[in-house]
């Protein structure tokens, strides 16, 4: 079994022509990432175009056992690989966060090449019949994040090489080192040239998203830059799958046993210390217990241990960049000048590391406010009272962003009656972010389009050909 170091060493390159990687807690260096050029990437697109017909060619059965035994290799490298993400983007290795990650980097991929897509009869009468058939698309790109670089890349890599078609990646800048990682144990058993990782600046993501050698792109990301990807896709036409940013509202409804379901409420909110797409952004609380709500959420923020993700008992980090710490700075500073209430946190831990900053409960607060209206993206969560639930609903849908949502209630009638109203590609009942590999996932309005996971995922890298007879 390869070891932590031999898996770095495998990835980083002399610091004389790489890019130092920080710790995300300590911001010492952990290694160097190499810095690719348009070159890098040309050889790689060429490559993956050479490279891809042979690979289509072994077949669903063939691909698939490849597959499971990259899976196999995850799950005997899982520790490492969890340590070298627990350093890089900043997650604890406990709670539902490094271990859990690389965990979900098997099962996904074990779903990927699982999952049954067969043939379809779409017409059938007397002696006349059409079936659709999926094939390779033939590259794809992806282009991956920095809050679940790992995960977030096996959604986009597994279904498309269980389809047949090669993979270019591009991963964030913020947290090269836990794809490059990842790719290396895949390219264990891959042919040579079917995946292939090259890491560098903006350039190389959008000059990926405008090659006439693409024929998919896979984004995750927020959605500024989603729109720059549809707009540079324009010149191949490329396919494309978008999962933008999302500012998920959670409504509570009047009745609610607070106690039973606080911790989950909390999890929704600060998973990933609120790095999420599809976190619990905004809450929305009746009247009737709001004080009650509030105040079990700030128990919950204000004991949970944070600190050094390789501390086994901590299960909330630091924000994973400057960048990201500057803007929940700014939006819980906002919200303290416009008269709400800080229940717990509102302030920085420097005490921990440069980067933390306190899980942040914030009452009294309204819709207008910047922590409201704007994703944060971090350990701050607005809670707002409402008394009409009409007024909550229409407050909940008045984000351009549709990512998710989620209804809290002991009433199922009454939780389902309010999620048919929620504009989201998912709603969740008294839960918020669980995601499962059988099960669509997608957003709506600016969240992106398109959808991953299961049989749609695997239709969404596949080229659809019909034959009519």
């Amino acid at each position: 079994m390869n070891t932590a170091t031999s898996i770095l060493d495998a990835i980083t390159v002399p610091e004389s022509v790489g890019r130092a990687i920080p710790d995300a807690a300590t911001r010492e260096t952990i290694g160097h990432a190499p810095v690719h050029t348009l070159a890098d990437l040309e050889e790689a697109i060429a490559a993956a175009r050479t490279a891809q017909p042979a690979w289509e060619a072994l077949g669903h059965a063939e691909r698939s056992r490849i597959l499971h035994a990259i899976a196999d290799d995850l799950e005997a490298n899982a520790e490492e690989l969890a340590v070298l993400l627990s350093r890089e983007q900043g997650k604890p290795l406990n709670g539902p966060n490094a271990r859990f990650e690389v965990g979900a980097c098997a099962v996904w991929t074990r779903n990927a090449a699982d999952t049954v897509l067969e043939p379809e009869v779409v017409f059938e009468a007397g002696a006349a019949r059409a079936d659709v058939y999926y094939g390779a698309l033939g590259v794809v790109g992806a282009i991956g994040p920095w809050n679940w670089p790992m995960m977030i890349s096996v959604w986009q890599i597994a279904p498309s090489l269980r389809m047949g078609n090669a993979v270019v990646v591009k991963p964030s800048g913020f947290t090269p080192l836990s794809v490059l990682a990842l790719v290396e144990i895949f390219n264990r058993h891959l042919p040579g040239g079917v995946l292939t990782a090259v890491t560098g600046d903006r350039e190389i993501g959008s000059t990926l998203a405008a090659h006439p050698g693409v024929d998919k792109i896979m984004f995750t990301g927020s959605t500024p830059t989603g729109r720059k990807i549809v707009e540079a896709s324009a010149n191949n036409l490329a396919r494309l799958t978008l999962e933008l940013g999302g500012n998920d509202a959670g409504i509570v409804l009047p009745g609610t046993n607070i106690a039973a379901h606080a911790e989950d409420l909390f999890w929704g909110c600060f998973i990933n210390t609120g790095q999420t797409c599809a976190a619990l952004k905004r809450l929305y609380v009746h009247d009737s217990i709001y004080d009650e709500t509030v105040d079990a959420l700030a128990h919950l923020a204000r004991t949970m241990p944070m600190g050094h993700g390789l501390d086994e008992t901590n299960v909330l980090g630091p924000l994973q960049n400057q960048n990201q710490f500057d803007i929940v700075l700014r939006l819980v500073d906002e919200a303290r000048a416009a008269g709400a209430r800080i229940v717990a946190g509102g302030e920085a831990a420097t005490d921990l590391g440069p980067l933390f900053y306190q899980p942040t409960v914030v009452a009294d607060i309204t819709d207008g406010t910047s922590l409201v209206d704007e994703e944060q993206f971090g350990p701050a969560i607005p809670v707002i009272r409402y008394t009409d639930i009409d007024d909550a609903i229409a407050r909940a849908n008045a984000s351009e962003q549709g990512l998710g949502a989620s209804v809290w209630s002991d009433d199922p009638e009454a939780a389902l009656a309010v999620a048919h109203r929620l504009q989201a590609g998912t709603v969740w009942i008294n839960q918020h972010g669980a995601l499962n590999p059988q099960v669509p996932f997608g957003g709506t309005k600016a969240s992106g389009y398109g959808q991953e996971f299961g049989a749609a995922g695997l239709k969404a890298v596949a080229a659809p050909k019909v034959i009519s007879r």
